[in-house]
């Protein structure tokens, strides 16, 4: 299977890196920076100290008052002292009754200073009115330990509190303001031991990895090429389908090449404020220079390279708009000789800006489209190497049943097999964990729903009808599985899968498919004569073909030989034809799925005894495989040579 891509040690970077150097992240003047940046620290350390030792000291003052001799002499004679302390001719004492504060307040504890000229005979006045006089202060002063913590604990949080300033500055000036990235990027190592991906985990896809091949040479040999004086192209765009192994193409050829891989999602550069993609892509694009030859890949390009000018620019549009000219100034910027290679993935290349597939960017388009038959087997070879298969298993049969399917539909086919293998305890994955999962993939998981027995009639009516017309109407997808056991949203499915690939389709096959789709709600009307609302997804996937059928693909004499409706999107933004040609489009909408309908019908009242039987045996059986349900309807499979 393939290696996952590391992960970002930084959340705030908005890449993800592969196979760079140590000192990939270097940053020249960064020294400076840093000395700088301590100085300033250390004058902003002593400020704070300077200015919380003054704090301190004006808050510890006056907390016992300072009075005069004259009245401490008066209190002593009053009998009102308890106890004094001196040192020299400082003297701190306590009173037994408290006294007001000329200010406000009262006192019970003083300090005061005995005049150098003074003759009062203080001893015997004291000894005379039983006042202690101690050896301990009486007012507790903290100590020089105490002092410095207390005032270091401001300096912390004011100094903690600068740095954080000081970094969200930093970040700003590097990353397009306060929400930009915090550091500069660091190389994320692959783990010990782990291999980088290459062609090796590639498969399905051989015409896509010839293209990339000379991608791979110019990276292992870019002297060749500059002698040659050939430039390589700046930007390949990978466009298709999900799940079709884009981001893997993009790693194996870095890997194979074995060069710097930068990775990120378009998405990832954009924020709320303006400037900061912009300044992330410039970045982005320094780091890989510093490196070269490396790889950017940017997934889902789509995201900030939509065609520009089709709204109002107004808040994020400005920022996308901003971040995919930065990328068209920086791709404009290569020479051709730097080694960086801009890979770029998308699922809507028709909705990409002019600008971005011109070439001298990205002048090299490449269509990755879903394997065939044998690269569907290849690719289950390549997802099944750690999984220990039984013989009955056979990948190629497996390949035959399932058209259509991505790598990662196969991917997550393997692995559903695998799941249910040691739900069994099973020590192998059988040739029936893997019909089970594709059934899972495919129709979805089995509800446990009790149907009532008329409901549960009517639904083996309904996938009987389906079945039935597949196997009558020529040229129809042979009919694989028909059950009326719940799965996902249905009450019942009827699985049909074509023998081979198909890349083209014709007007009878495209009415086969209509008549079939409509055979459920046809086998209601024949039998119960009523119409219920389980034929909500046919009837979507009836409106599909038959639109497609008139306005896209010509199939039609009233509409004629053009695309009226040329794609999905042009519908979502506005009308794509004339109010006249839209209502022609509907009518002959209109005429198609009704003349299939009728013919469904008809079928149906023919082989009546047949949709019968099916219906019976699936009421007992709840499932036919595809043999048992051509044997029960008596029709006779013809298999055709694939």
């Amino acid at each position: 299977m393939s290696n996952p891509a590391p992960s970002r040690q930084n959340p705030e970077q908005p890449w993800r890196t592969e196979g760079t150097p140590e000192d990939g992240a270097r940053r020249p003047g960064g020294g400076r920076k840093m000395r700088r940046s301590w100085w300033a620290l250390i004058a902003a350390a002593v400020l704070v100290f300077v200015l919380a030792n003054l704090a301190l000291s004006h808050f510890t003052e006056g907390n016992e008052p300072t009075i005069s001799y004259t009245e401490f002499s008066r209190q002593v004679n009053d009998g009102n002292v308890t106890k004094i302390y001196s040192k020299g001719d400082a003297i701190q004492g306590q009173l037994r009754n408290a006294q007001p504060k000329p200010g406000g307040g009262t006192y019970t504890k003083f300090q005061t200073q005995r005049p150098s000229f003074a003759e009062d005979q203080l001893w015997q006045n004291l000894s005379r009115h039983h006042v202690t006089v101690t050896a301990k202060p009486v007012v507790q002063e903290r100590s020089l330990l105490s002092n410095l913590l207390l005032s270091l604990l401001p300096m912390l949080i004011l100094v903690g509190l600068w740095l954080f300033i000081a970094r969200r500055v930093s970040s700003g000036l590097h990353g397009g303001g306060m929400l930009g990235r915090k550091a500069p990027p660091r190389p994320v190592e692959l783990q010990p031991g782990t291999r980088r991906t290459t062609f090796q985990d590639v498969a399905g896809i051989d015409e896509v990895k010839g293209e990339l091949d000379d991608v791979v040479d110019f990276l292992k040999h870019p002297d060749a090429y500059r002698r040659m004086g050939a430039k390589m192209p700046r930007g390949v765009l990978l466009s298709g389908p999900p799940g079709t192994g884009k981001t893997l193409l993009a790693r194996a050829v870095a890997g194979e090449a074995g060069v710097p891989f930068f990775s990120a999602s378009a998405s990832e550069f954009i924020e709320m404020i303006v400037g900061v993609g912009a300044s992330r892509v410039r970045e982005l694009f320094a780091e890989a220079r510093k490196v070269a030859p490396s790889i950017i890949f940017i997934d889902e390009i789509d995201t900030i390279g939509r065609a520009r000018g089709g709204g109002a620019s107004m808040g994020g549009h400005d920022e996308r708009e901003q971040t995919l000219n930065q990328i068209l100034t920086e791709m404009d910027g290569f020479s051709g000789a730097e080694g960086v290679v801009v890979i770029a993935a998308t699922n809507r290349a028709d909705i990409l800006d002019p600008a971005l597939t011109r070439p001298g960017r990205f002048d090299r388009v490449v269509q990755v489209a879903p394997p065939d038959r044998d690269g569907r087997e290849a690719i289950l070879r390549i997802h099944t190497r750690e999984i220990p298969l039984a013989p009955d298993v056979d990948l190629a049969q497996v390949a035959r049943t399932t058209p259509g399917m991505t790598g990662a539909d196969l991917a997550n086919l393997a692995n559903e097999a695998a799941l249910l293998a040691v739900r069994r305890r099973q020590d192998r994955v059988t040739r029936t964990d893997l019909s089970e999962a594709l059934e899972k993939v495919q129709l979805g998981a089995e509800r446990p729903l009790v149907m009532p027995e008329e409901e549960r009639r009517r639904t083996a009516y309904h996938e009987s009808g389906h079945a039935l017309l597949g196997m009558l109407q020529p040229g129809a997808d042979p009919v694989r599985k028909v059950t009326i056991v719940p799965r996902g949203r249905a009450l019942g499915v009827t699985l049909s899968t074509p023998e081979a690939d198909r890349y083209a389709y014709t007007e009878e096959y495209l009415r086969g498919r209509i008549i079939g789709a409509l055979g459920g709600m046809a086998a209601e009307h024949v039998v119960y004569d009523v119409i219920t609302t389980g034929s909500e997804s046919d009837l979507e996937q009836v409106t599909n073909l038959a639109r497609g059928m008139v306005a896209r693909w010509g199939m039609s004499e009233r509409v004629g030989r053009l695309s009226a409706l040329p794609n999905d999107t042009q519908q979502t933004y506005g009308l794509a034809a004339a109010p006249q040609t839209l209502d022609v489009i509907e009518d002959e909408m209109r005429r198609i799925v009704d003349d299939c309908y009728e013919e469904a019908c008809r079928k149906l009242r023919e082989h009546r005894d047949q949709l019968d039987a099916l219906a019976e045996a699936l009421l007992v059986n709840e499932t036919l495989e595809e043999a048992e349900a051509y044997r029960i309807a008596g029709v006779l499979r013809i298999r055709k040579d694939d």
